[in-house]
């Protein structure tokens, strides 16, 4: 399993032992813009789900505070999102993640490109009871690093997607709202024309009312090529 350490805004820390990751897709708050997500998809060989939103179970060892990802071919990317965790003692923290996933897994199926790579998590983190009065208005922006040269790829706010409320929802429905859950959101659209197979990735997390942002970073470095 998988151990994961949080700092709070008052400096205190909650270490979370991962039982659980559950991966939302396509978790747009406009389920009609969903179904035109999917449609395009389809074209490019994606399955569709049978249900949206979809929850894709992912190994816990794969939630991960880490500078860096291992790939195993030039096609894998992240995504910009929130994760809900629920703490060793119950609470609830809201942090920055970024799932990394594998493009050319996913044509194959989407639960399987889930599998084969990282949910990268900050190591920081806020209680939910703190900031969930103005979810709707915290941004989430991530870029992409090619050659040193930074680009911004998805720049978003929390409204556009299902709320923490659902998702605590569905968990308690799935009786899974237990300590060492982590639930992953789901992303928002990337920019049109920007390379999301890149060197690296940052992803922020950023509270206007407050002016606090998560932040994390990860470089992408591929791996050797197979012998045998």
């Amino acid at each position: 399993m998988a151990v994961l350490t949080f700092e709070l805004p008052d400096g205190t820390t909650r270490e979370v032992d991962v039982v659980q990751v559950l991966n939302a897709g396509y978790a747009g708050r406009s389920q009609e813009d969903v179904a035109a997500h999917v449609a395009e998809l389809a074209e490019l060989g994606v399955p569709g789900p049978s249900v949206t939103p979809a929850l894709y179970p992912v190994s816990p060892y794969l939630a991960q505070q880490t500078d860096r990802v291992h790939a195993q071919h030039g096609h894998t990317s992240g995504e910009a999102e929130w994760a809900l965790v629920v703490a060793d003692d119950g609470e609830l923290l809201l942090t920055a993640a970024c799932d990394h996933t594998d493009r050319d897994l996913e044509v194959h199926g989407v639960a399987w490109s889930k599998n084969a790579g990282p949910d990268v998590l900050a190591r920081r983190a806020w209680r939910l009871a703190d900031v969930e009065s103005r979810l709707d208005a915290l941004t989430l922006r991530a870029w992409v690093t090619h050659g040193g040269t930074r680009t911004e790829i998805q720049h978003g706010t929390l409204a556009e997607l299902l709320t923490p409320a659902y998702w605590l929802d569905v968990l308690r429905a799935r009786e899974a709202l237990t300590p060492g859950t982590v639930l992953i959101s789901g992303t928002i659209p990337m920019t049109p024309g920007v390379d999301q197979f890149a060197d690296a990735w940052t992803v922020e997390l950023s509270d206007p009312t407050t002016g606090d942002t998560i932040r994390l970073h990860y470089d992408v470095r591929p791996m050797p090529a197979p012998v045998g």
